[in-house]
């Protein structure tokens, strides 16, 4: 799927804002998010050698983020995320908060991530990599293990962020007091702009995503910036 997410001066009608909702609707479709370029080159390999059902992988236009292509790509486990920053799950230690990532705004988690961290906040950063099926295993464990979970996509309503609250519901894992937020696009056609001005209208960048988890710890705090303030 080209133009994942928002494309800046192609338009509004040529942004990636609803692909995840839709194909994850589908019985038996596998749905891949690229955080970066080395993670695009695994999702074509993954999916070229995929033969069990439909599969897709989406990437935006323009610019990677520049990190070295692998020589040899690898064959991803289907529905399996990576830890990126944090505590591995399955050590089962706590921390306070969980970043749960699907695609390139990977890169804004870990700066929020960052200045979580200097306020003291332990963070957990995760790069689910699948939209459908879910890392349920990883997801259930760091729910048990962290206070508050975010999500962010670069898509609309009834994507990941829905998947996600759906499986914690079924499973009763906020009965315990747990938060989860959910960050995705706007339920509108974005109008012409570059895309991090597009992403910061959106409330999808790094201090919204910190802000995001002081307000559901209801850190008593002036907000970080002019432009959240705004």
């Amino acid at each position: 799927i080209d133009r994942a997410g928002l494309v800046g001066a192609d338009g509004a009608t040529h942004a990636g804002s609803f692909d995840v909702t839709y194909l994850a609707s589908l019985p038996n479709m596998v749905v891949m998010a690229a955080a970066d370029e080395a993670e695009l080159v695994h999702m074509v390999h993954t999916a070229a050698l995929y033969d069990t059902g439909p599969i897709a992988f989406r990437y935006p236009r323009g610019n990677g983020t520049g990190v070295a292509l692998p020589e040899v790509p690898q064959q991803l486990a289907i529905g399996k995320g990576r830890i990126v920053r944090g505590n591995d799950p399955m050590s089962g230690k706590a921390g306070k908060v969980a970043i749960l990532s699907l695609g390139t705004r990977l890169a804004e988690a870990l700066k929020a991530a960052d200045q979580l961290e200097a306020k003291g906040l332990t963070t957990t950063v995760a790069d689910l990599r699948f939209a459908k099926p879910l890392d349920n295993e990883m997801i259930r464990r760091l729910m048990a293990t962290h206070e508050v979970v975010i999500t962010i996509e670069e898509g609309s309503i009834g994507g990941l962020g829905a998947h996600v609250l759906t499986m914690a519901s079924d499973e009763g894992l906020t009965d315990a007091g747990l938060k989860i937020r959910t960050m995705r696009l706007p339920d509108v056609f974005q109008d012409h702009a570059g895309p991090d001005a597009q992403y910061d209208a959106a409330r999808l960048n790094a201090p919204h995503i910190v802000e995001t988890v002081l307000k559901a710890l209801r850190w008593n705090e002036a907000p970080l910036t002019e432009e959240v303030r705004a």
